[in-house]
């Protein structure tokens, strides 16, 4: 394939739930040939209502795609995967929105898809979901993980650039499977699980009817997530448990020492202050990601640009745009 952003299209969305759904509405609305299925008939009915194309299985939604985007469930991912290599054209590119990429690039080698795939994961979300909850303006010009690895077809990554930067119009980070999971562990999935620690903390409480009487903004903002459905975190906490579980450890260390402090009476200043650099820089939280765009570098679309781009992000830059001839980007802040 040739490494060259051209707009992808047309594009097969299987999976309508929240994040697949938003996707299907957002090229819909910027007028991409979109196509799009769902293992439920009344989403599919739900989307046809929306005004979308719907096919009424995975086989009649990629028949034609260029650009396949798996949006299932992480449990669903190794059967539809299956249904994708049977039924997709060779050409097709294939990417999901998954929030763990390891697992999931090794069902799609397990598929025979390891060579047409190319991880993508928008940070974006709510603590709804199904196709109900959808809306294209969660996905239009957020900050999106695309992952890579030794044998990306350059070309492929390219079209999938070519929809987070241009369709999609939000900015990407190209990572390892592993640094993603690492840092989806991080920013995504421990935040899930104390989340639904604090919510369980006040569900079980005997003074649980005055506090959630009194709660305001920190507890709000504490659980929200935790509102989402439980069988759905509990499934991506699962599949990432190899980052997860260690940074729940130091969590639960920090926390005992805070504990012991205040047992003793003692000082959690170094508790307390510990992210005071984080908290300094500014960088917490931004929507887009993209920083100051009028310092766009470009890396030119050369042999070997995928490991740059790689190279560069690790390091905090991101990718706002694809031309032609090169990737533009802008670089971690100082």
């Amino acid at each position: 394939m040739s490494a060259v952003g051209v707009a992808p299209g047309p594009v097969a969305v299987v999976g309508l739930g929240l994040i697949g759904g938003s996707l299907a509405r957002l090229l819909a609305a910027r007028d991409v040939d979109v196509v799009a299925t769902d293992v439920s008939p009344a989403t599919r009915a739900a989307a046809r209502r929306a005004g979308l194309t719907v096919a009424d299985d995975v086989a009649g939604c990629v028949a034609d795609a260029s650009l396949v985007v798996l949006a299932t469930p992480l449990r669903a991912m190794a059967t539809v995967a299956a249904d994708v290599a049977e039924h997709a054209p060779a050409a097709a590119t294939v990417t999901d929105v998954g929030s763990v990429k390891g697992p999931v690039r090794a069902e799609m080698a397990a598929a025979g898809l390891a060579g047409r795939y190319v991880g993508a994961h928008p940070m974006a979300g709510t603590e709804r979901s199904g196709f109900d909850a959808s809306d294209a303006a969660l996905l239009d010009g957020v900050r999106w993980a695309v992952t890579v690895d030794d044998g990306t077809d350059p070309g492929r990554l390219a079209t999938v650039l070519a929809l987070v930067t241009g369709s999609c119009a939000g900015t990407a980070a190209v990572l390892a499977d592993d640094v993603h999971d690492e840092a989806a562990a991080l920013v995504s999935h421990v935040p899930h699980v104390l989340a639904t620690q604090l919510l369980n903390a006040v569900a079980g409480a005997p003074v649980r009817a005055v506090a959630l009487g009194l709660a305001a903004g920190s507890f709000r903002d504490g659980t929200r997530v935790a509102l989402t459905d439980p069988a759905r975190t509990e499934a991506m906490v699962s599949q990432n448990a190899a980052w997860v579980a260690p940074a729940l450890r130091k969590v639960v260390r920090d926390l005992e020492l805070v504990v012991a402090s205040l047992e003793r009476n003692g000082s959690a200043h170094a508790f307390f202050h510990a992210a005071d650099g984080v908290r300094q820089d500014g960088r917490v939280p931004r929507r887009d990601g993209a920083g100051d765009r009028q310092a766009v570098e470009r890396v030119p679309l050369a042999p070997g640009w995928p490991a740059v781009l790689v190279e560069r992000c690790t390091g905090g830059a991101v990718v706002v745009g694809l031309t032609s001839s090169d990737v533009e980007v802008v670089p971690a802040p100082v």
